[in-house]
């Protein structure tokens, strides 16, 4: 089985909590980066000739289990992953760890069970990479890049700038057109990021790059990053995403690019991305603009001292070839600043390289919350291009912490938008140089152009004062008005034509009921619950059940989101974006882990479960006690495809309902009992006396005791005779008991002798039983009695069917077992298409459309009731509250 993205992520913080108490939290990535790195390498490869990587004896993850438990643990891991390093040149490129650093992982034992716990947790079966070998390991590479948000998040400002978050670089990947290049004979494409940092943006950049007929991006890439142990994390970074061939230097790129030409200028680059630090103070460290020996300034002018943004890009514009193309993030403030930068940016405009500018939300980024854009380089042809195309994405965003992350529908909003050059009211359109030169003097602060769509409803004073509903505020439910147009009469009437006022024509507790139920509202629910899914169902089925390990899982949801974007194009109560999302947040949660783990595996993964057992004690191999799975303990199972749920629902219905029907009944009883309890469990209550000590609960052994202390507490002379019978047969005295006998004619009724005639000690024991049983409780007791009777046997049912459930779960889980062993590849086809993956989709989307219906409905709530009242019958309302009170107070005894 493929590893699972889920799982992936909550191992790689199970290792980060190992760590906790010595190691600062900045470091964590390190050691636990590293690690990933080493076992991914070493599962991929051991064993292998002619592999990418070396990974020889005493330098791969089965030695570092062999050095699990050792005193000198540490020194072990120390000496095998430099080993490691030293076999593939790799020494010096890694970020440095020491497994046996007593400053942060503590000395002796301590140091001993750290070490040892981490290399436990990368042990584990969920993340065998070995079973990855086919899947191109994307997933593995994403777990990299979420681990290095995560630690970006928790790092804070000082030392989240390092991370370019993923949505941003897939953003900028898509916009610079490195799709669209051909692999050609004579021509290598180079690919660049000047300021590195963990390499996501390069990694997401490349793999929109085509691919040659071995798999291999077209590209080649190439970075900078300042800080060694950054360079090392993309160096890692690379790898894990296939990578392994890109090229990443360490230095400070303005004062020493690492990339120069064979006369000493810059190297030139097919394609550039960058996300460099915002607002860089200390660019000028190492360099003299005014004698920069690269000429980036020359014709443009040199930056401020203390704000390095336009010195960034202006090192982009002469590391660009003559056709090239980059994507910048810098902050918003370099759109519109004057001064030298104002002089740079008409420079720049002149020549016309900006091809596009995307204004991004605010505290997107880790260490700033400014708001930032991107702004997209194309030399190619710029000297035709006519104007700058601009989108302002500011609203479009959703909470993450502290932190704004860019949706999903977001992301595809804001490319698809660009690459068609969509005008969209309130978010994109071109603007002309003339208009940004000539009538604003090369300002290019978004807003200035784009003027954002106010949903928000002006009050209207006039109808404050006057009473009515006026037109412009229904005339914002255009869309519901678009949908039903009759709906509109059928809820305002127009009272004043002249002033275009509107009463409300049913009552407002009326208007919910009144769109559901609109003929209109009702078929285009339908359209696109119905049609519209089932269009889009049908068109992406053949992918979804076709997927084999030549399958590009990136590919696969790139074409279905495209698609269920067209298909509900012409939707007019959910946004497309809306449903676009809500496919890719399925992708990222389930679905992408199921198509890995059918590209790897086959789709007869679905016969797979997945089995979790009672834990018992064992020795490892170092004799230390651990604890291990109990095989022979099945505490429960799931489906690694395919849930439970859905062979349940799909092939046993009928012993599902009656499952169902068994715990509902069960829950009722336990529902009758906690009311019970909760009724009589006061101080006068009549079951106290058998409550717990936090009177929360009446246990079992409580209940029993009080009953059988009331029990004895029951008396009559029957009682008592035979209780004088069985000391008098103790006693041998037989005279005695045939006189008692003989007196008491009651006793006749209880089999008290033998067959012989004789007296019997378990027959007069049963006697007595009886006659307990058939004994009056006292009045005093009588209804403490009959209450834990009456809980007792409510008790008595639940464990009945408590019992009969255990039998049909059982039952249930043995057909279900069975079933999975006999699934066809055509039923695993079906379930995980129609009954998971549709089911799941369809289910949120016609949950959106009632949450659509809802909000319209309220708002059309708002409208009828804002003008409900007018001023002057507010005001008289008032007056009389006033009056009210005034003569209370004055009843009272206050006087004015």
């Amino acid at each position: 089985m493929a590893v699972k993205k889920s799982e992936l992520y909550s191992l790689l913080w199970d290792a980060c909590n190992k760590l906790r108490g010595g190691v600062e939290p900045s470091r964590y990535k390190d050691y636990v980066l590293v690690l990933l790195f080493f076992k991914y390498v070493s599962d991929r490869y051991k064993g292998q000739r002619f592999a990418e990587f070396t990974v020889n004896e005493g330098a791969s993850f089965d030695d570092l289990i062999a050095a699990k438990g050792k005193p000198d643990v540490g020194e072990r891991v120390d000496v095998i992953l430099q080993k490691f390093l030293e076999d593939n040149k790799l020494a010096g490129a890694l970020p440095e760890v020491s497994f046996n650093n007593p400053d942060e992982l503590g000395s002796g034992k301590e140091l001993v069970d750290k070490v040892s716990g981490i290399i436990a947790i990368f042990q584990n079966p969920a993340i065998d990479f070995k079973s990855n070998r086919a899947s191109g390991d994307d997933i593995i590479g994403d777990a990299y890049e979420y681990f290095m948000m995560k630690f970006a998040q928790e790092s804070g400002k000082s030392k989240g700038q390092f991370y370019t978050p993923s949505e941003v670089s897939r953003i900028i990947a898509r916009l610079i057109g490195i799709s669209n290049i051909k692999q050609e004979t004579d021509k290598k494409w180079m690919l660049h990021d000047p300021a590195a940092g963990s390499g996501s943006l390069l990694i997401r950049a490349a793999d929109e790059a085509p691919t040659d007929d071995n798999g291999d991006s077209i590209v080649t890439i190439f970075g900078q990053e300042k800080y060694p142990d950054t360079a090392g994390l993309a160096k890692m970074n690379f790898i894990l995403h296939n990578k392994g061939t890109g090229e990443i230097k360490s230095g400070n790129t303005l004062a020493n690019p690492q990339y120069t030409d064979d006369f000493g200028g810059l190297r030139k680059f097919d394609f550039i991305v960058m996300n460099p630090p915002f607002s860089d103070k200390d660019w000028t460290d190492g360099i003299k603009p005014s004698e920069d020996k690269y000429k980036r300034f020359d014709g443009y002018g040199i930056p401020p001292e203390k704000n390095g943004d336009y010195a960034w890009f202006l090192h982009v514009l002469k590391a660009l070839e003559s056709n090239g193309k980059a994507g910048i993030i810098l902050p918003h403030g370099v759109l519109f600043r004057g001064n030298s930068e104002e002089t740079i940016r008409k420079a720049v405009l002149e020549k016309r390289y900006i091809k596009g500018i995307v204004g991004l939300p605010a505290n997107l980024f880790y260490g700033t919350g400014i708001p930032a854009s991107i702004i997209i380089i194309d030399k190619e042809n710029a000297d035709k291009r006519e104007g700058i195309f601009i989108i302002d994405a500011s609203d479009g965003f959703r909470k993450d912490g502290n932190k704004n992350r860019l949706r999903e529908q977001d992301i595809e909003k804001i490319v698809q938008t660009f690459i068609h050059q969509e005008k969209v009211e309130g978010y994109s359109r071109f603007i002309t140089y003339k208009e940004i030169l000539e009538e604003n003097e090369g300002n290019l602060n978004v807003p200035r152009y784009i003027q954002k769509t106010d949903d928000t409803l002006p009050q209207n004073i006039a109808s404050h004062l006057m009473g009515g509903i006026p037109e412009v505020d229904i005339n914002a439910l255009e869309r519901l008005w678009k949908i039903s147009p009759e709906l509109r009469q059928e809820i305002f009437t127009c009272v004043d034509e002249e002033h275009n006022v509107y009463n409300l024509t049913i009552k407002p507790d009326e208007i919910e009921s009144i769109i559901s139920e609109d003929e209109n509202i009702k078929i285009e629910k339908e359209n696109e619950c119905g049609d519209l899914f089932k269009t889009w169902k049908s068109s992406v089925k053949d992918s979804l059940l076709n997927i084999n390990s030549d399958t590009n899982p990136k590919e696969l949801i790139r074409s279905l989101g495209i698609e269920i974007l067209r298909d509900f194009e012409s939707a007019k109560l959910l946004d497309n974006y809306d449903v676009y999302d809500f496919l890719l947040n399925y992708w990222n949660e389930k679905m992408q882990d199921d198509v890995y783990v059918i590209k790897v595996s086959g789709y007869e993964a679905g016969r797979e479960i997945e089995y979790v057992y009672a834990q018992k004690k064992a020795k490892d191999e170092n004799g230390e006690e651990i604890k291990v799975d109990d095989t022979s303990k099945m505490k429960s199972f799931e489906g690694a495809l395919i849930s439970r749920d859905i062979i349940e629902r799909e092939y046993f219905e009928t012993e599902l309902m009656a499952l169902n029907e068994l715990i509902e009944k069960s829950a009722v009883l336990e529902s009758e009992l906690d009311e019970m309890r909760e009724e009589e469990s006061g101080d006068e209550g009549l079951l106290v006396n058998a409550l717990n000590e936090k009177g929360d609960g009446i246990p079992k052994a409580n209940l029993n005791k009080q009953i059988k202390e009331l029990e004895s507490k029951k008396t009559s002379e029957v009682i008592d005779d035979i209780t004088k019978l069985i000391e008098l047969f103790d006693a041998g005295s037989t005279s005695e008991m045939e006189k008692i006998v003989k007196v008491n004619s009651e006793l006749k009724i209880y089999e008290l002798r033998n067959k012989n005639g004789s007296f019997g000690k378990a027959k007069l024991r049963n006697a007595l039983k009886e006659a307990k049983d058939n004994a009056i409780m006292p009045e005093t007791y009588a209804d403490e009695y009959d209450a834990l009777l009456s809980y007792q046997a409510k008790l008595t049912e639940k464990e009945e069917v408590d019992k009969a459930i255990k039998e049909a779960q059982k039952v249930l889980d043995d057909l279900v077992l069975a079933k999975y062993g006999e699934l066809s590849v055509d039923e695993i086809k079906h379930l995980l298409f129609d009954e998971k993956w549709m089911a799941r989709l369809e289910s949120d989307i016609t949950d959106a459309i009632d949450q659509v219906l809802n909000n319209l409905a309220s708002r059309v709530v708002l409208i009828a009731k804002r003008y409900e009242q007018t001023l002057s019958e507010i005001e008289q309302k008032t007056a009389q509250s006033k009056a009210k009170v005034k003569s209370a107070l004055e009843r009272m005894g206050y006087t004015w």
